[in-house]
């Protein structure tokens, strides 16, 4: 299949790059500073924050002052993590735009992460679902660990194309496809999406791809020959996961738009606002940038 002539990044910076930040607590400023820098940059879709408990996630417990702060543009939607009604109910109250919940592909990880089985996760996901679609809020299903997990090691391709069967049947508009330890290669990425594309369109589905061993925008490249069209990325490369130790996190978006920008594929994006965006959260949380691009020379990146 050809390259597709655009994609649509969805930039999850805010909340899975600044969720499992250690140390104090990320002022309310400084978060909706980003959304507000990231909203400039042509970005269509913003993941803000997570509506979940304090006790597990505590640098998410300002979502509501968050979603309050923020200068929301037009035609940008800004969704947020919503793992149960609870979770839904301060969402709604908070004005989102859309929701997410997010499953695994291992029951192993399921476990630690949400302390349930996949069958468990399902059930719970039900009545959120429900209740989104009462106030046409969409729902987006995000399921982990589909090119190997870091208790069970590989996943079978039919393994996570029945998870992604079971969230798209529920009513989540798209699946977000994530390979959480960033042990996927780009054959081992075409034939998981080959199996999932049997249950679900391509056309609702995103790669969520992590860099842990530098495959990531390969592993990009791999699935947009295949037709995916939407792309999970962090600026930056802010994130990771806590249950999955040595996983380096997200791939950065200044990286993802220059190679998109190399293919000739639009996004809508402007890279250099992008790069400054990057740099900016970089220094206030007192680190380097995680994007290769943004710590080329200007006359690089600017190409």
């Amino acid at each position: 299949m050809a390259l597709p002539n655009t994609v649509r990044l969805f930039e999850m910076g805010a909340r899975d790059g600044l969720q499992n930040e250690p140390g104090e607590p990320i002022s309310t400023a400084i978060k909706i500073e980003l959304i507000n820098r990231l909203s400039n940059t042509g970005l269509s879709n913003i993941e803000a924050t997570s509506f979940v408990s304090p006790r597990w996630v505590p640098q998410m417990a300002d979502a509501s002052a968050v979603m309050a702060g923020i200068s929301r543009q037009p035609g940008v939607t800004y969704s947020a993590l919503t793992p149960n009604l609870k979770g839904l109910e301060a969402a709604i109250a908070a004005g989102v735009n859309e929701v997410a919940v997010f499953g695994a592909a291992s029951e192993s990880f399921s476990q630690k992460n949400i302390n349930c089985s996949v069958a468990e996760s399902i059930e719970r996901f039900t009545p959120v679902i429900e209740l989104a679609r009462q106030h046409n809020i969409r729902v987006r299903g995000y399921v982990s660990t589909v090119l190997g997990c870091p208790y069970e090691g590989d996943i079978q391709p039919e393994k996570v194309a029945h998870v992604c069967d079971l969230l798209y049947q529920l009513g989540c508009y798209e699946i977000s496809l994530g390979d959480t330890i960033g042990t996927g290669t780009p054959l081992k990425a075409k034939h998981m999406l080959e199996a999932v594309s049997k249950k679900v369109p391509v056309s609702q589905l995103a790669a969520h791809f992590h860099d842990t061993y530098g495959q990531a925008l390969a592993n990009l490249y791999a699935v947009l020959e295949e037709g995916i069209a939407v792309i999970d990325s962090s600026v930056a490369g802010l994130g990771g996961c806590p249950y999955a130790r040595g996983a380096s996190g997200n791939v950065a978006s200044e990286d993802v738009l220059y190679m998109l920008n190399g293919l000739g594929i639009e996004t809508g994006i402007d890279l250099q606002q992008m790069i400054a965006t990057g740099h900016w959260i970089s220094a206030q949380l007192g680190r380097r940038s995680g994007s290769k691009v943004a710590l080329a020379s200007p006359c690089q990146a600017v190409k």
